[in-house]
């Protein structure tokens, strides 16, 4: 069978994968994209987008909860089915439009993971396909827990898809995924366990505010348990049992469901890339500043993928321009890490940019905390909130804002003000001459700058 040639192969339908292959196919390329699930990516049709459609019924109820007795009644009962099916009205149409607009373009698609035969080949939906570069673009998966009776671990696809909420469920990880998906059930009426081998949950956000965080998640119902290793599960009759270790001692506990929250890693294990002398490892391909493999010249990796990217969408759009700036002209772009906020969607909201409190400590000289608890300020009384804080961090030298840290029920919009701040350059001073609307979640940003810890 002869071997079919492109110019450019692209492996993943993502922000990441599209932008390459868009970039290259306008540049005369002749360029195929390859995806072993529906076309479109995580973000769109299994991840960021439908969880946030999801995630806004709770925190209407949430929100009816803390206001209940100042003129709620009662909470709003939500139609579960309804909400999934304004939820697919969103992702549904989102593969058949995808594939449209790439074949529009005249792009190949093939509808398979392919697997490495050579350092330039291929073999896809029973194809030898040959290519002068390749793109891997393959985001993350689940990370597999090696338990007996995994099998019968559900994951984060399998929450977006829920029928209806379930009685009991048990998490077992507390990352932003666990945290928020536990926030969402358990405001739904769920009975929620989470199961964390730590000591403490999201590891990578400020220690001040996750403790408080983790307070409002008790009281929405959420039971913790660190410290604990899972070890088996069991399927009963109707729940499921999940053995434990926690303090020398064996121990058991039963739910209707038991989701896998313990992390996600790079999607790379079925692409054979040794036989393409591809260098991986835990952080993903291995790539210099173009986006290019340190171990293959043809092959470029972008997005979630790459070890040079974080999980965010906004990331692995600016890197697949970059891959595909460098396959056309050659590497003349370097991929420079941005400032990047993260959010955790749970009501509050925990949000945080640029360097931790030790990060900026190691760094500079000499630094200035903001710290503080406001919950009795305006903004989160008249919500009746559970609670309100931050942490921002400053270079005493030059007065500017090298991290900050917010929890509130809006922090995911105001830890943007922060952003544009630290990526001007602006000092506190310049931040507090700022006029902004009052009341707001924003205008409190210069009250946190009055008092350091």
């Amino acid at each position: 069978m002869k071997t079919k040639h492109y110019n450019v192969f692209v492996i993943g339908s993502g922000i990441a994968g599209q932008t390459a292959a868009k970039a290259c196919i306008a540049s005369g390329l002749s360029v195929a994209i390859s995806d072993k699930r529906e076309f479109g990516g995580t973000c769109a049709t299994r991840g960021c987008d439908p969880k946030k459609i999801l995630m806004q019924f709770a925190d209407l109820v949430q929100h009816s909860n803390q206001l209940k007795g100042f003129g709620i009644k009662k909470s709003p009962k939500i139609n579960w089915k309804a909400v999934q099916k304004f939820k697919t009205s969103f992702t549904k149409p989102v593969p058949s439009s995808t594939e449209n607009d790439l074949t529009d373009l005249g792009i190949d698609l093939y509808h398979q993971s392919p697997k490495f035969i050579s350092k330039n080949e291929i073999t896809v939906e029973g194809k030898t396909i040959s290519a002068d570069k390749f793109v891997i673009a393959t985001g993350y998966v689940p990370r597999t827990l090696k338990l007996e009776g995994s099998d019968l671990l559900k994951t984060s696809d399998d929450i977006l898809n829920l029928k209806k909420i379930p009685k009991s469920a048990i998490f077992i990880g507390s990352g932003y995924v666990g945290m928020e998906f536990c926030y969402m059930l358990s405001t739904l009426g769920c009975d929620v366990t989470m199961i964390e081998v730590g000591d403490s949950p999201l590891t990578q956000f400020d220690s001040f505010l996750v403790e408080k965080l983790t307070k409002v998640l008790e009281k929405n119902g959420v039971k913790f348990m660190f410290n604990t290793t899972p070890i088996s599960i069991e399927k009963l009759k109707k729940n499921l049992k999940l053995t434990y270790e926690k303090g020398g001692k064996t121990k058991t506990i039963k739910a209707r469901k038991i989701f896998n929250t313990a992390g996600r890693v790079p999607a790379v294990e079925k692409l054979d890339l040794e036989n393409a002398g591809i260098k991986a490892d835990e952080s993903g391909v291995l790539v210099n500043d173009f986006m290019q493999s340190t171990s293959n010249e043809n092959v470029y990796a972008c997005g979630d993928v790459s070890s040079k990217s974080l999980p965010l969408t906004p990331l692995s759009g600016l890197q697949g321009y970059i891959a595909g700036h460098n396959i056309i002209n050659g590497n003349s772009k370097e991929f420079e890490n941005p400032l990047v906020p993260s959010v955790v969607f749970t009501k509050p909201q925990l949000a945080s940019v640029g360097y931790s409190e030790e990060e900026a400590k190691s760094r500079y000289k000499n630094v200035i905390v903001y710290k503080g608890d406001a919950s009795d300020w305006y903004s989160s009384k008249k919500e009746n909130a559970d609670a309100y804080a931050y942490k921002i961090i400053v270079n005493e030298r030059t007065q500017k804002i090298v991290g900050a840290n917010l929890l509130s029920s809006q922090a995911n919009e105001t830890i943007n003000i922060l952003t544009l701040a630290m990526n001007e350059g602006l000092t506190i001073r310049d931040l507090k001459k700022q006029i902004f609307t009052y009341p707001s979640y924003t205008n409190d940003l210069k009250s946190m700058l009055k008092d350091e810890d």
